[in-house]
């Protein structure tokens, strides 16, 4: 009897907990179960539905109808390499780790939804109506700091946390960057291009730490502790203070403005105005893998240029961080030799870190070609772009003398 009542009470309390879990990629260790006390977030209640959205960014970009996640948004303009929570800066508040971006829709597809990329469409985002302080997963070693967008799939359910046990992320989600320039308010330009995450996940530890407490949603993800380790700098607290518009996001010291609608689910809400996903095919930039609006003119020998800079920023941060896994391949070498007695011990190591190291610079090799090879792509889709675009104008001048 005694037994049973110990049983009883036993599972009412795993059933008070609340896990936040998140799948860990094959071959990566899991990061330690945390348990938290069961807290609901207030279910929005506000007179916004989804279809705020759907007006609201509009003007930035295509809302495209998918199979799967119905309609999605797709930026425009947006610069080259860009990719989902890199043009801002990482700042730590009262509810973990917050993105502050710098776009002016930044405060809706990077606080609410998903983020997701196929090669037709690139980086979309799917709407969703709860808001966090950021949505992302994490990943850390001594030097790197790392941080992807959660696919669509990943939900965050009411009293629970976030569960799906058949999603992962894949290897390009991820945007890296050496620890002391992760607090950049200009961090896009450190992250390391997606060619070397393979590498550099295997280098680092998973961890996906987003918990309810307070009835708020909290993204601690790599800890402030730990953080201040990797980053070597003090990282002061925020307090998020909300204004009520969405232009609106200064930072003063200890706070910083936020705006968070409450939005509701409205099933039936959908874009005033959408494409077909083939349709989309058509007017999406393979070079930037956003959508190209054509009412933005810039001389072409400025494209180039950019593009050129662009390029090289990329060759310099892969070299640097993989010269960087080498020293730290040889730091781990020294330190294991230095307890060591014998010669043969000795030997042994040399013998085991020069295998690692070819093992680790065949992986840079391949790295190389592939960034080249996606350098190269990127200059002749350009130029074809460009070709298209001359024939065009040369077109409409036709069809102008005609007329007259």
């Amino acid at each position: 009897m005694k037994k049973l009542i110990f049983l009883l009470l036993f599972g009412l309390f795993l059933m008070a907990s609340c896990n936040i879990y998140f799948p860990t990629p094959a071959g990566d260790i899991p990061p330690p179960v945390e348990e938290y006390p069961v807290e609901r977030v207030p279910e929005p209640t506000g007179e916004l539905d989804v279809s705020y959205f759907y007006n609201y960014l509009s003007p930035y970009g295509l809302w495209v109808y998918h199979p799967v996640h119905r309609y999605v948004w797709v930026p425009s303009n947006m610069a080259r390499g860009w990719r989902p929570y890199t043009r801002g800066q990482w700042i730590w508040t009262d509810y973990g780790w917050t993105w502050r971006s710098l776009v002016t829709w930044g405060w809706a597809p990077f606080h609410y939804g998903r983020w997701g990329w196929e090669g037709d469409l690139g980086w979309y985002w799917v709407p969703g109506n709860v808001w966090g302080p950021c949505w992302v997963t994490w990943r850390h070693s001594d030097f790197y700091i790392g941080w992807a967008p959660l696919p669509p799939g990943v939900r965050f359910i009411q009293g629970v946390g976030i569960r799906h046990a058949s999603v992962r992320v894949p290897s390009r989600y991820w945007n890296f960057v050496d620890g002391p320039n992760f607090l950049n308010p200009s961090v896009y330009r450190h992250v390391i291009p997606y060619e070397r995450n393979v590498t550099v996940i295997n280098y680092t530890v998973h961890q996906t730490n987003i918990i309810i407490r307070n009835n708020k949603i909290v993204n601690n993800g790599v800890g402030h502790d730990k953080a201040q380790k990797i980053t070597k700098k003090n990282i002061g607290k925020h307090a998020l203070k909300d204004t009520q518009k969405a232009e609106l996001r200064r930072m003063a010291p200890g706070t910083v403005e936020v705006y968070r609608p409450k939005i509701k689910k409205n099933e039936n809400a959908k874009p005033k105005s959408s494409v077909r996903k083939e349709e989309a095919k058509g007017r999406i930039s393979e070079s930037k893998t956003s959508v190209t609006q054509t009412t933005q003119k810039k001389a072409p020998a400025k494209k180039d240029e950019t593009m050129k800079k662009f390029h090289e920023r990329e060759v310099k941060l892969m070299e640097q961080s993989q010269k960087k896994e080498l020293r730290d391949l040889d730091r781990q070498k020294e330190e294991k030799k230095r307890v060591l007695k014998t010669a043969t011990e000795k030997t042994k190591v040399e013998r085991e870190f020069q295998s690692k190291s070819s093992q680790l610079k065949k992986s840079h090799e391949t790295e190389k070609v592939e960034v080249k090879k996606r350098h190269d792509k990127e200059k002749e889709v350009k130029k074809k772009e460009e070709e298209e675009k001359k024939k065009k104008e040369a077109n409409k001048k036709v069809k102008k003398k005609i007329k007259k």
